[in-house]
């Protein structure tokens, strides 16, 4: 049908429906005045052409060149004008069956409007404002900055020791193979401060500028310039970290830390990104485990397992490992769902994503419980804000705070940042869209993974899933040193398990990345992990920066003349042993890992 043409978009609707005004109320604060909206009981007269049966019945959408558009239809056109990037409006216009779909749907609701705001009310809640996230960056930036804050605090205090001059893998000679085999394109194959120099005095020079990079972020002083330089600085400690910063936790940082950088332009594409990311990782994570055919995941008993198998478990990991069989089913069952179903509810209306968001929260902080995982939960945690919106968040802040944040107008990116921010959705999407694909079963995209290939330097887009196989036995490498190679003495690890009457305290954000490596280095043998002859060389010419990532060893005053490595099997104690002898651990020697070796190779 066309009618005579109004100045702009002109939406009528039913004046007396209680439920169509809230709708309508939601629709005119998105739209932005680009939208006129009039019901239908005072805009009548104006558009004679249209029965008033058809205005009861559903709305009308009269666009400026005369036609018209109503029910499903209209609704989908008015998202368009929200959201030009809207899927709506080309599935109902291309996908088979949509259309029909959709208008069935609406003029059921047409007619049962009681049902329709019961289920909006339900969904979405009594307040029809639009989400907000004016409160949620500003948390969001700070839990962030406080996160890069404990990255780089707790990698500046081993960087020496890890991947200094002396240390177990020196960065210097990382980057003169990589040179020496790609030569200058190495610069961009590989995008590194450290290219620059890279002695210890300016990898410490790293952390501590990450740190008070990161605390600008805390307190809003240069926070875009900080943020570009903190996703810089921490890709650069990525790479030249090796296999001590070669950790989920890290990509999953580095990602965050890249959308955080365009998050100040206020573009409400970037906590949608955030809700893709949080959806990705936790999504992955189940699905890994369903695909890995791992028995303990099958038939639901990895909890079982998990809390005596992780890296560094806490004094809550014993208690838990101790619950009921029946209990930790139930647990690893919940894991599950909340791993591969409730993140599709990470796209459902308000209230069902917030729930989401709160099993989410309730599993990241029972991890935090009874493991270490450094701030790997925490920004977990960090990135599930973005599940909520301003009218959640704000009942949670300090009111002079909150009142602040609420009288602060909403920034919108201008139209050069809108493409930018456009195009980087869109990689992001089918980039990541394919990983997940292809971790089912999917086939190689040509186009897509060519992408892949250009952006793999900056890691900005990664797959996740940890704990795809769960670990069933516990086996530690303890490292002994000896003067005489008659008596062999210990040396203790700061964090992981050694001593039986220890187990690792609470250390999170802090990740003993040594000590992490050293549980890694348990499960397969010694030649896959060349760091660790190194570690043994060390121990023996008795490098200062890797015996300080140690306890005070047995060899204070002079280096061992040699040093081996034994493999244990660990488990915790029972109730009644540790009653009996106040150990948290027992243990049985299973095999020599590493033969006795001597400084002179001999």
């Amino acid at each position: 049908m066309i009618l005579s043409s109004p100045a702009r978009p002109v939406v009528v609707f039913d004046g007396d429906c209680g439920i169509c005004r809230e709708w309508v109320e939601y629709w005119r604060a998105l739209t932005g005045g680009r939208f006129e909206f009039r019901p239908y009981q005072e805009a009548a007269p104006d558009f004679p052409e249209i029965a008033v049966a058809e205005f009861t019945e559903a709305i009308q959408l009269i666009e400026p060149d005369g036609t018209v558009a109503s029910g499903a239809e209209a609704t989908f056109q008015i998202y368009r004008g929200i959201a030009p990037y809207s899927l709506l409006p080309w599935l109902y216009r291309f996908v088979p069956g949509f259309r029909a779909v959709s208008e069935s749907a609406y003029r059921f609701l047409s007619r049962h409007r009681g049902i329709l705001s019961f289920l909006t009310h339900l969904l979405w809640g009594r307040d029809a404002r639009p989400a907000r996230f004016t409160a949620t960056r500003w948390v969001f930036l700070r839990l962030l900055g406080l996160i890069y804050l404990a990255a780089f605090a707790s990698f500046g205090v081993q960087v020496t020791g890890l991947i200094g001059s002396d240390g177990l893998l020196a960065v210097g000679n990382l980057l003169d193979a990589v040179y020496g085999q790609f030569g200058p394109s190495a610069w961009v194959l590989m995008p590194n401060i450290f290219w620059l120099a890279s002695g210890d005095a300016f990898l410490q020079g790293a952390c501590i500028a990450g740190v008070l990079l990161a605390l600008m972020v805390v307190f809003n002083v240069l926070a875009r310039v900080s943020l570009v330089a903190l996703f810089l600085l921490y890709l650069s400690l990525v790479d030249a970290g090796q296999a001590f910063m070669n950790f989920q936790w890290d990509l999953l940082l580095l990602e965050a830390g890249l959308l955080a950088v365009f998050l100040p332009t206020g573009s409400r594409l970037i906590p949608w990104l955030y809700r893709w990311l949080a959806f990705r990782f936790m999504f992955m994570g189940g699905m890994v485990k369903i695909l890995s055919r791992d028995p303990t995941w099958d038939n639901l008993t990895a909890l079982s397992f998990h809390f005596e198998t992780q890296p560094l478990p806490t004094p809550a990991a014993w208690f838990a490992h101790h619950l009921p069989d029946p209990v930790l089913v139930v647990a690893t069952a919940a894991t599950l769902i909340i791993e591969l179903v409730l993140p599709f509810f990470i796209f459902a209306p308000r209230r069902m994503r917030m729930f989401t968001a709160c099993a989410i929260l309730l599993l990241q902080s029972l991890i935090i419980v009874t493991g270490n995982y450094n701030f790997f939960n925490l920004l977990t945690i960090a990135i599930c804000v973005f599940l909520f919106d301003d009218a959640a968040l704000l009942t949670c802040l300090p009111g002079r705070i909150a009142r602040r944040l609420e009288s602060l107008p909403e920034r919108r990116p201008g139209r050069a940042a809108g493409v930018l921010l456009f195009g980087l959705a869109t990689l992001v999407i089918f980039v990541s869209g394919e990983q997940i694909a292809r971790a089912i079963g999917g086939h190689r995209s040509t186009p897509v993974s060519l992408a892949a290939r250009l952006i793999a330097p900056c890691q900005c887009v990664n797959s996740y899933g940890p704990f795809a196989v769960m670990t069933t036995r516990r086996h530690e490498i303890v490292i002994e040193g000896s003067r005489d190679g008659r008596e062999w003495k210990a040396y203790e690890f700061k964090y992981k398990p050694g001593e039986l009457a220890r187990i690792t305290s609470w250390i999170t954000p802090h990740q003993p990345r040594l000590d992490w490596q050293m549980w890694f280095a348990a499960l397969s043998p010694p030649d896959r992990n060349p760091w660790f002859r190194n570690l043994l060389g060390r121990l023996l010419s008795g490098s200062r920066p890797v015996l300080a990532l140690l306890e005070p060893g047995p060899f204070a005053d002079a280096p061992p003349v040699a040093v081996r490595a034994r493999f244990y099997r660990y488990q915790f104690t029972t109730s009644a042993e540790r009653r009996s002898n106040g150990n948290w651990w027992k243990r049985e020697l299973v095999a020599e890992y590493y033969p006795p070796v001597h400084l002179s190779g001999n």
